[in-house]
């Protein structure tokens, strides 16, 4: 099981060097013969895709590595010791707790799922699942570095996230039923793995690759989605929508919802659309992707229970739609 991993991984980097070889070097390997002056569009979903891909590889390498050393190093008692037993006193614990948890969107879902059956409130629970992939360093210097003109942004995200947390995290406590954890056999993926008994440093560096090569799968996915849609989408198409407050803050949540993409890294994909969409739209994509996309969904699903998983979906949506736009506006009157 262990080789087939690993020759996983050496093939996905394989390729990783291939896709890198053939943006920089194609040139030299195409054959003269063939005349690719006629596909400008192919041309520049390229461009912008290999922009996006080299600007986010440094971000996601440092979230894999500093989402392997929570993993190995950190025991969960230590987190679960943070959180309060008072129900708003244990949200904001919760909030701390995200700034020293930095993980990706799935990542913290098993996490959040094992505090809770050691006995964390399920509302900490839901605030740190919608607070660590966004309250932490890497992704503080993801967002800055992609909006440096528009510092607007990051503050923004980082404030709608915490509104989020406390208003998600009040409406759990006070409507949600304390067995939400669904009890299957989620963890078993991992049982095999500890006969062998490897070192620390060894499932680090197994760790480290492994979340890598995940999360730079769907990243590299969405990118290229995000690369053909900037390309193709008209542009007129793209404005109207753009500048309609709920329907552009609908839309891009929306693609948010389906690029899927690593919170380390989708600030870069945002930037690209702040040219056509306004502050608040680009919030709404910045906020809800790490809180909610398809991937994160089916594995939440595969950790709690199919109500719990309905409530949390529809109230985060809501709760952060409603607030993009009020921030929105606060922007456009340059009040936030």
């Amino acid at each position: 099981m262990l080789l087939k991993r690993y020759t996983g991984n050496l093939l996905l980097l394989v390729l990783l060097f291939l896709l890198l070889a053939f943006f920089f070097l194609g040139d030299l390997f195409i054959p003269k013969g063939i005349d690719l002056s006629g596909y400008p569009m192919l041309h520049s979903v390229f461009v912008v895709f290999l922009g996006l891909f080299l600007e986010s590889i440094p971000f996601l390498f440092l979230g894999a590595v500093a989402s392997s050393f929570i993993q190995l190093f950190i025991s969960e008692e230590i987190i679960q010791r943070m959180i309060p037993k008072r129900p708003l006193t244990a949200i904001f614990a919760a909030i701390g707790a995200a700034l020293i948890i930095p993980v990706c969107e799935c990542a913290i879902i098993p996490v959040v799922r094992r505090l809770i059956q050691k006995g964390v409130p399920v509302h900490a629970g839901v605030v740190l699942l919608v607070t660590a992939p966004i309250l932490n360093v890497i992704v503080f210097g993801s967002t800055y570095y992609a909006f440096q003109n528009n510092p607007t942004i990051l503050y923004g995200r980082i404030i709608l996230c915490v509104l989020t947390a406390i208003i998600v995290g009040v409406f759990i406590y006070i409507f949600s039923s304390k067995d939400v954890v669904k009890e299957e056999k989620f963890e078993v993926v991992h049982g095999h793995e500890h006969d062998i008994r490897p070192t620390k440093w060894t499932s680090f560096i197994d760790h480290t690759s492994q979340e890598f090569f995940m999360v730079g799968r769907y990243f590299i996915i969405g990118a290229l989605f995000a690369s053909i849609f900037q390309v193709f989408m008209d542009r007129t198409v793209m404005a109207d929508i753009g500048q309609a407050p709920i329907k552009g803050t609908a839309l891009m949540m929306g693609i948010a919802f389906v690029l899927s993409l690593c919170s380390s890294a989708d600030a870069f994909v945002a930037a690209s659309f702040s040219h056509s969409f306004l502050p608040g739209s680009i919030l709404g994509f910045l906020v809800f992707g790490p809180m909610l996309d398809l991937k994160n969904v089916l594995i939440m699903m595969s950790c709690f229970k199919r109500s719990f998983v309905v409530t949390y979906v529809l109230l985060v949506f809501a709760v952060v739609f409603s607030l993009c736009l009020i921030a929105g506006g606060l922007i456009s009157k340059g009040g936030f």
